[in-house]
């Protein structure tokens, strides 16, 4: 077959924009040499391997004095066989891995609501009045850190992306500039809680719960002072996250939650200062653990301390993480803000118990939240990184889900057993302990579901296939609102909430999983193209080779 006969297949590859978008090093290749000589050899070998991606590229070698030709096709599979440093790992082996990484991770997801789980605690054996107080006080406060949830998304998704291309000025550049929309942000919750903090919250109350407004007024503006460095914090912390780095931000958390046990035991427990105490504690821990996470980050060479003024073009980059992201992170706060107004609406024993079953809720629920991560981190350079291999991403979501599976049912058993056996631990009355009681199966359920759940959308976010996870976010938020309504109108108090908590999660966990299962999908869609194109490629060369031999008779 001579050599200008190869021509033939070159418009599949230069005329298909997801070859190139893929695999930008893929080229024909053959050894120099003189037209002369060239018209003399015969193409012996023809094979598809990859350089530095894992799609397939056309390799012609030419040897003189050779008159047969072949075709061979090497997969993915074969070449990770032959590779000498063992990139392929046994999804054990992965599951392993991900478990170093998720361990100290955990650690950063509890700390926030452990801190939230100690006040419940120290000021539910004060007062009642207080620990109802806490109820609206902490949507103010912890679910509106939720709601800026985006820029930690925006933070490690972009972080992890630049590094996947290893370009760490790009990384930089963004850090520095999330740093200064995260600033600007928490001043501006800063004013919000100081001006409109105590408006906002007679509003949420209702006029039934006129008592509590006092006391959740103080605990909202004493921790709203801390609002610029909380999110300053958040997004050096989804920066080292994104470097794959979570031991650094553990040990800030484990420092700051130390400073919140102390400044609890101090102000709450000795001084009798309540409520106030514990917003006191919690606003000085937070301060610390955000110059820690600073420090952290400096450590890795990066400047925590340099803002950048975004561009346009930054602003827009952002914008298209961060929008649907937000609209996200808003329905799911928007939520659970739901739940606890209408739980606030059913009285103070039920609203006090419903704090406390929240409380305990949020700390379990986060123990997923590492299992999301993870797939923010390691799943970018799997998706379209140099290492790109979309078999590689399923197989590290089927890692994710088995663990997340086993997660669910120890967190869901270990959290429902706490308020179960020991309810003392957060108030003694014998009325709000029975509300407890009457919530602990549909608090199983809703548990036990949500470290899948996290595993598949952290999944979407890392694939930016953030617009399907921003409109099935706001249905099961829109079906969730009407499924809320219709269980406080007909008198169902908490369990009815607690019911529509658990079709909430069990929406997000199956719509997450049709997406990803998807042939359409981002872990199949564009595998099975290429496999299509190499088809075709072997078909062309085939009946090229024919041909040629025809010619040569």
């Amino acid at each position: 077959m001579q050599l200008k006969t190869l021509s033939l297949a070159l418009p599949l590859f230069s005329n298909n924009p997801h070859f190139r978008r893929f695999s930008p090093h893929s080229s024909l290749q053959f050894p120099s040499q003189t037209p002369s000589q060239s018209r003399q050899n015969h193409c012996s070998k023809l094979s598809l391997t990859s350089r530095a991606t894992n799609f397939n590229r056309l390799v012609t070698r030419c040897q003189n004095k050779s008159d047969s030709d072949s075709v061979s096709l090497f997969n993915d599979e074969e070449e990770a066989g032959s590779d000498s440093n063992g990139n392929t790992h046994s999804i054990w082996a992965q599951m392993k891995d991900i478990v170093r990484f998720c361990g100290p991770a955990t650690g950063l997801w509890i700390c926030a609501p452990l801190m939230s789980l100690i006040s419940t605690a120290v000021v539910g054996r004060r007062s009642s009045v207080e620990l109802a107080a806490l109820g609206p006080g902490t949507v103010f406060c912890d679910n509106m850190n939720l709601l800026f949830m985006f820029l930690s998304i925006a933070t490690s998704n972009l972080v992890a992306t630049s590094l996947a291309k290893r370009d760490k000025n790009e990384v930089q550049h963004q850090i520095s500039m999330l740093l200064f929309v995260g600033f600007i942000c928490g001043t501006l919750m800063l004013l919000f809680t100081q001006f409109l903090g105590s408006w906002a919250l007679t509003a949420f109350t209702g006029p039934k719960n006129v008592h509590i407004v006092p006391a959740a007024s103080k605990y909202v503006q004493i921790r709203g002072l801390a609002w610029p460095a909380v999110l300053y914090g958040l997004v050096a912390q989804s920066a080292s996250l994104g470097m794959k780095d979570s031991w650094g931000p553990l040990k800030a958390l484990v420092i700051a939650s130390a400073v919140n046990g102390i400044g609890h035991a101090i102000l709450c427990s000795f001084l009798q200062y309540g409520i106030e105490g514990a917003a006191w504690a919690t606003m000085a821990s937070q301060i610390v653990a955000a110059f820690m996470m600073i420090e952290a980050l400096n450590r890795k060479g990066y400047n925590a301390f340099g803002f950048s003024l975004p561009s346009f073009s930054d602003f827009q980059q952002i914008f298209e993480i961060a929008a649907p992201v937000f609209v996200t992170m808003f329905s799911k706060v928007a939520f659970y803000s739901l739940l606890t107004y209408f739980a606030t609406a059913t009285g103070t024993h039920t609203v006090a118990a419903h704090q406390v079953m929240i409380q305990m809720y949020s700390m379990c629920v986060v123990w997923g939240e590492p299992l999301s991560q993870t797939a923010q981190s390691f799943m970018p350079e799997l998706l379209y990184g140099f290492n790109r291999s979309l078999e590689k991403a399923r197989t590290l979501l089927k890692s994710l889900v088995v663990i997340g599976v086993l997660l669910g049912l120890v967190i869901g058993l270990v959290g429902m057993s706490v308020p179960l056996l020991l309810p003392n631990i957060f108030t003694s009355d014998l009325k709000v302990i029975h509300e407890m009681h009457n919530v602990l199966v549909l608090f199983f359920i809703a548990l036990s579901v949500s470290p899948c759940t996290h595993s598949l959308e952290g999944t979407l976010l890392a694939g930016r296939d953030l617009k399907f996870i921003s409109l099935s976010m706001s249905g099961c938020f829109s079906l969730g609102a009407l499924l809320l309504l219709l269980v406080s109108s007909r008198g169902y108090g908490l369990p009815g909430c607690w019911c529509a908590l658990v079709g909430f999660q069990w929406a997000r966990f199956f719509l997450a999983l049709r997406r990803l299962l998807s042939p359409n999908g981002m872990l199949y869609s564009e595998e099975s193209q290429l496999e299509l194109e190499k088809v075709i490629v072997l078909e062309r060369f085939q009946g090229v080779e024919c041909k040629s031999k025809l010619l040569l008779f």
